[in-house]
């Protein structure tokens, strides 16, 4: 097993645990409270132990190498089971939104908050050892299925501390109607992070080219070789923990197919130096030739050029 699928397994692993050990004592503050806010707490944790499920999936399923039918690999395997926790996160946050509503309009009261409290404490120190374990898988493996579910973990913070401070205003401060005020609320939080979480798993899916900065790193590294002339119809994706890039480049129209493969082999050994988990297609053109309409057939090729010897 890869460094990589070992490390996104243990933190879905890892999530699945804590969303179990926490969905039980939920389940049991919020029959013991009749909380709206602990209630949502709950419905919300339940979707994280689906999710986290979802993820398990998502991550072996594009730990898998490229076979016959997936050329590319199983990358956007992660993509996929980040949307569904985006689903279910949406669904949670409408589910919660309207027994806030509900409860602000009966009146209803919250009973026992020592226990819901005490739990909702128990809560923040399980998340925050595994949000800390999935920041270190993330910077390891730059996992997109791992990245969500840390998003929706870490809202769960804000959620659990929430949670006490609506107890306290309920039941030691005298506030009625806190305990629906703070449910609605969480609601709006886990809307809000399921929106900021879908651009970059659309990305994916959706083959979105590479951040500029990225790009532009890329054609510095690329115009250090000084055998090409120039670069056009850059193309460039993400899937998963894989980069994939296709471009043409210009070389000297007189080189023999055996000069220009060697080239192309500098070119690649020179981007794997920089960016190791890239997939390259390049193709070669005589220099100033363009087959490309448009913004493709542009040379994008930095003007100041730095050779490595």
């Amino acid at each position: 097993m890869s460094e990589h699928a070992f490390l996104t397994r243990s933190a879905a692993l890892a999530s699945i645990g804590a969303a179990a050990v926490l969905l039980a004592l939920k389940a049991w503050a919020a029959w013991s409270t009749g909380s709206t806010a602990m209630l949502g707490s709950l419905a919300d944790t339940t979707l994280d132990l689906v999710a986290s499920l979802g993820t398990l999936l998502g991550v072996w399923i594009a730990a898998q190498p490229a076979d016959d039918k997936h050329r590319f690999g199983h990358g956007k395997a992660e993509a996929i089971a980040a949307l569904f926790q985006i689903v279910l996160i949406s669904i949670s946050a409408l589910g919660i939104a309207s027994r806030a509503v509900e409860q602000w309009v009966s009146g209803h009261e919250v009973k026992g908050a020592e226990g819901g409290i005490a739990v909702s404490a128990v809560a923040i120190g399980v998340t925050l050892a595994l949000v800390a374990w999935q920041r270190h898988v993330i910077r390891r493996t730059r996992s997109i299925a791992i990245h969500t579910d840390s998003v929706h973990y870490q809202s769960d913070l804000l959620l659990n501390i929430a949670v006490i401070v609506a107890l306290v205003l309920e039941n030691y401060a005298g506030l009625a109607g806190a305990d629906a005020l703070f449910g609605l609320g969480i609601a709006a939080w886990l809307a809000w992070g399921a929106w900021g979480a879908s651009q970059a798993v659309l990305d994916q899916l959706m083959d979105h080219e590479w951040p500029a900065e990225k790009k532009q790193r890329f054609l510095e590294v690329l115009a250090q070789n000084p055998d090409i002339t120039g670069v056009h119809d850059l193309r460039t994706r993400t899937s998963g923990n894989r980069d994939f890039v296709q471009f043409h480049v210009w070389v000297d129209a007189e080189m023999t197919v055996r000069e220009a493969h060697k080239v192309m082999d500098t070119i690649e050994d020179r981007l794997h130096a920089v960016f190791p988990d890239l997939e390259i297609l390049i193709h070669p053109d005589p220099e100033g030739l363009v087959d490309e309409i448009g913004p493709a057939g542009k040379d994008v090729l930095p003007p100041i050029r730095v050779t490595m010897d």
